[in-house]
């Protein structure tokens, strides 16, 4: 059976203020449903493991209530895996949800990171949404390239950032620090879908765009 790993952040607040935060349900939720409606596996994971911090848990619709309900959902978002028991090899794709938390811890974890590169250089898919491309950024491959460099992605926008009213309270931007890693960097008008798949990199720009990237790992996943 096809396994996917979805690494999630522990920090709980936005940037260094008392807001809550973590990663992002319905990003998390909508990409999940379709790996379960493939007939897909799936282990939650993050850097220390236990309980992984989530919020738009009061985002009404049928799919992110669904998901949240349902009870192996529950005990896996309680029981992280911790990242340092984490065999790679037992998967067949990574997804990165989004949600403003991991740009303190996943954007910048090495241990993480080399799991993530492991897993593409042994032919992996790798996805990611939203915010979630941040944790692709300390990504590093066996020659010295990040896996970033080269490569057509998306990523959360500033100007959804000023909409959202978060660009003074972010640790960092991550359109800008995604533009200087990546070959090239795409968007579309705020809150719109758009999905970029390069190679077996598949990344989406906010939270509209979460069930696309599941589609497109998903294909990428059938043709593998």
């Amino acid at each position: 059976m096809t396994k996917l790993l979805i690494w999630v952040t522990n920090h709980e607040t936005l940037g260094s203020t008392d807001e809550k935060n973590g990663t992002y349900a319905p990003e998390l939720t909508h990409a999940l449903h379709v790996f379960l409606e493939a007939g897909y596996d799936y282990d939650i994971a993050s850097v220390k493991g236990g309980v992984a911090p989530l919020y738009g848990l009061d985002v009404v619709d049928g799919v992110n209530e669904h998901i949240l309900g349902r009870e192996d959902f529950k005990m896996r978002i309680k029981n992280t895996i911790p990242a340092r028991q984490i065999d790679v090899s037992e998967y067949d794709g990574i997804f990165y949800p989004g949600g403003f938390g991991l740009l303190s811890d996943l954007a910048f974890d090495q241990s993480v990171a080399e799991l993530t590169a492991s897993a593409f250089e042994s032919g992996q898919a790798i996805g990611a949404v939203c915010h979630g491309p941040a944790g692709l950024l300390p990504v590093e491959l066996s020659d010295g390239s990040k896996l970033l460099t080269g490569k057509h992605v998306t990523a959360f926008t500033r100007e959804e950032e000023v909409d959202f009213e978060t660009i003074e309270k972010i640790p960092f931007l991550l359109e800008e620090a995604v533009t200087r890693t990546a070959g090239c960097y795409s968007k579309v008008n705020p809150w719109q879908q758009h999905v970029v798949t390069d190679g077996r990199i598949v990344t989406g720009q906010n939270p509209a765009s979460a069930r696309g990237v599941g589609i497109a790992m998903v294909e990428l996943l059938k043709n593998s």
